[in-house]
């Protein structure tokens, strides 16, 4: 499959590790130039200078929108645009994913601060960007979560309405937006963050026994974001062994 991303410019929110920075890799892999915004400054820096020359790091808090939209700015300044952007950003430990008593008003509000209106910010201050631009894609980054309720899978249940909000509002624009919602994907994080009788008890409810990974999220990124898939928008692609299949 070819990505037809060479000479463009990505924007991927908590670039700094995990699924983001391995996002900003195939990217750049496929000779696009890509910018990389998380927090930590130290991190971001670091994933662009593993990643080389076509890697830009940014630190940006996904809820501060003067913050971002400076970021925006500054990227397509440096670039003359941007044509993908990645919504990856978001609170996804064991803490957020308690009952929402337990949690309290205070964390659930952080947590839809940066799942639910970060990706608003980032999405809206990218636009002006990429409207007009041919093959212009957002990818929110869902999660199975969304399908089986909790604080955490209610945040990202809205994340999938805001994708086909998007989607909506968009397409004059010729910016096609949809998300991937993954299931229980072993990278290091989630090993750490994770107890095994959980992991263990979610992969029992998946149709395939296999262990998801950090490369099938990338290949449905890169299938969301090339022109194969140039009439695919407002879908959320569910990416789990079939556990969402059978919620």
């Amino acid at each position: 499959m070819t990505n037809g991303c060479g000479g463009k410019v990505a924007v991927i929110t908590g670039g700094g590790r995990g699924l983001g920075r391995a996002f900003g890799a195939a990217l750049a892999a496929h000779g696009m130039r890509v910018a990389l915004i998380d927090r930590d400054d130290a991190a971001v820096r670091a994933a662009a200078a593993g990643i080389g020359q076509l890697a830009t790091g940014y630190a940006g808090d996904v809820t501060d929108e003067a913050q971002i939209g400076a970021i925006m700015a500054a990227v397509a300044k440096a670039s003359g645009g941007i044509d993908i952007l990645i919504n990856n950003a978001g609170l996804h430990s064991h803490e957020y994913s308690q009952p929402l008593a337990e949690m309290g008003l205070q964390k659930i509000r952080r947590l839809f601060d940066v799942n639910v209106l970060g990706t608003v910010a980032v999405t809206l201050a990218a636009q002006p960007f990429m409207a007009g631009r041919k093959g212009a894609s957002i990818v929110n980054i869902a999660s199975a979560a969304a399908f089986s309720g909790g604080g955490y899978g209610t945040s990202k249940l809205a994340v999938i309405g805001l994708t086909m909000t998007f989607a909506r509002e968009l397409a004059s624009a010729g910016i096609r937006v949809n998300a991937i919602a993954p299931g229980i994907i072993l990278t290091d994080t989630i090993r750490s963050e994770l107890p095994p009788e959980t992991v263990n008890r979610v992969k029992a409810m998946q149709y395939l026994p296999d262990d998801g990974t950090e490369q099938d999220i990338i290949d449905a990124m890169l299938y969301l974001t090339s022109p194969q898939a140039r009439f695919v928008t407002g879908e959320t692609l569910r990416v789990t062994g079939g556990l969402a299949a059978g919620i």
